[in-house]
């Protein structure tokens, strides 16, 4: 009995902790720069403000007449209504299913905890060609922490994963017109997962099933290179058109899994361990964008940012037990986002910033999960640029964050060998929208 609950726990717990890893790299992180997120980002390739253009387009740090450091980052306060829900529990015998009604529990939607995402970037230039950078900063992740009660726990209910890049750079400027920049990134992600797993533990004297929620946890790790690749064209000073290619990455998280349970307790069960495996790549980018001088105030900007998440078909789990615990279609599409922004030089200590972005979600509505229950974006924003003096300058932004209204229903079958299973699932409504308040320093040596 041990080792076939050890082999349903670890299926159904793992399965669903990797799956939900894979939608946090559809997740990405925006907030690498606050004087950026003032316009939406709009000239992230081509607009060269401060340090955080190591990030931007390593090519842009040939472009500054200085060293700098550039330090910030941003707080984001995302708040969801969660509607229409209903759910449900079936036993799966021999004979057919057994409905079991529906899941008890709450749906408050107060799931997101408010989350601040920071970096840090420097730039050195060596003469008027050459310069040297590097960055801190994190490019995914994800942390959705819903109530105990939760009526969709069985599909998932705590979720935080975290990557972090360091990226040191260079940069080449051949002449007036164009310069050339290349990083080499290292990246570490973590993720912590929990879901509540139904189980069937058995059967009692009377004829009555003995079952259990299953506390079911996975802690995971690992670390792994990728580069970026830039350039920058100016045909006249007025205009400068930014190219920026990030290059896929190639994970092996490996981690500890647990499952616990009072119930097991009780049977002398007690809580079970195992390992598990996944590859996951995130996907190369690439991001093209227009700066265009107006005026000796004015500047406009234009960007488009394009995700191979194409590359996400599957996920293929696999364990210490078994060559394959699961093998799941995706089928990920690539994802567009656009940006439009300005920004107006008010006086020469102050700078006014404002932008729109439409960012499309690389996820389908087959497989949306209520770890990530994301769709398309729109997201407002304005910020300002106030420099006392030539070597110091303080970067504020906010940005408000609205996503089309999206659901999810998500059914999920827990299997024992040789046993019954339960097949529990979860629909709702949901309606996110977030806020982020960024701020940012750049010292100039």
């Amino acid at each position: 009995m041990n080792n076939k609950f050890n082999k349903l726990t670890l299926a159904a717990a793992i399965t669903a902790a990797f799956a939900s890893q894979a939608h946090a790299g559809g997740y990405q992180i925006n907030e690498q720069s606050v004087s950026g997120q003032g316009y939406g980002h709009a000239g992230r390739s081509s607009n060269i403000n401060d340090a955080s253009i190591v990030y931007g387009n390593p090519a842009g740090m040939s472009f500054l007449d200085r060293a700098q450091i550039t330090a910030g980052g941003t707080y984001l306060n995302v708040n969801s209504d969660i509607d229409n829900v209903s759910s449900s529990r079936s036993l799966e015998t021999q004979a057919g299913s057994l409905p079991l009604g529906s899941v008890e529990g709450s749906n408050e939607g107060d799931m997101v905890p408010g989350t601040l995402i920071p970096f840090a970037f420097y730039a050195q230039p060596v003469n008027e060609q050459l310069a040297f950078g590097f960055g801190v900063y994190a490019p995914f992740g994800s942390n959705t922490d819903y109530e105990d009660s939760f009526e969709g726990r069985n599909q998932g209910n705590y979720t935080e994963v975290k990557v972090m890049t360091a990226q040191p750079t260079v940069s080449y400027r051949f002449n007036e017109q164009w310069s050339v920049g290349a990083g080499v990134t290292y990246n570490r992600v973590e993720g912590e997962l929990h879901r509540q797993v139904p189980t069937v533990l058995g059967q009692a004297a009377d004829g009555s099933l003995i079952s259990t929620e299953v506390d079911s946890r996975v802690e995971g790790d690992d670390e792994a290179w990728g580069y970026n690749l830039g350039v920058i064209y100016q045909p006249v000073p007025e205009t400068t058109l930014g190219l920026t290619y990030r290059s896929k990455v190639d994970f092996n998280l490996e981690g500890g899994f647990t499952a616990s349970s009072p119930v097991l307790d009780q049977l002398g069960i007690g809580t079970q361990t195992d390992t598990a495996a996944l590859d996951l790549t995130t996907p190369e980018t690439v991001n093209f964008s227009l700066t265009q001088q107006m005026t000796d105030r004015l500047k406009l900007m234009f960007g488009a940012s394009w995700a191979r998440w194409s590359r996400f078909d599957q996920i293929l789990v696999t364990g210490s037990e078994r060559p394959e615990i699961t093998n799941e279609q995706q089928n990920y599409s690539n994802a567009w986002a656009f940006s439009t922004g300005g920004e107006y030089q008010l006086t020469p200590q102050l700078a006014l910033r404002a932008g729109v972005t439409l960012d499309f979600t690389p996820t389908q509505d087959a497989t949306r999960s209520v770890r990530i229950p994301s769709d398309d974006r729109r997201i407002f924003s304005i910020g300002a640029g106030w420099s006392p003096t030539p070597d110091l300058t303080l970067d504020l932004a906010y940005s408000y964050l609205t996503e089309r209204g999206t659901s999810v229903d998500q059914t999920k079958t827990d299997p024992r060998m040789g046993a019954p299973s339960i097949t529990s699932s979860y629909s709702a409504d949901y309606k996110n929208e977030a806020h982020g308040f960024g701020a940012q320093l750049t010292y100039r040596f």
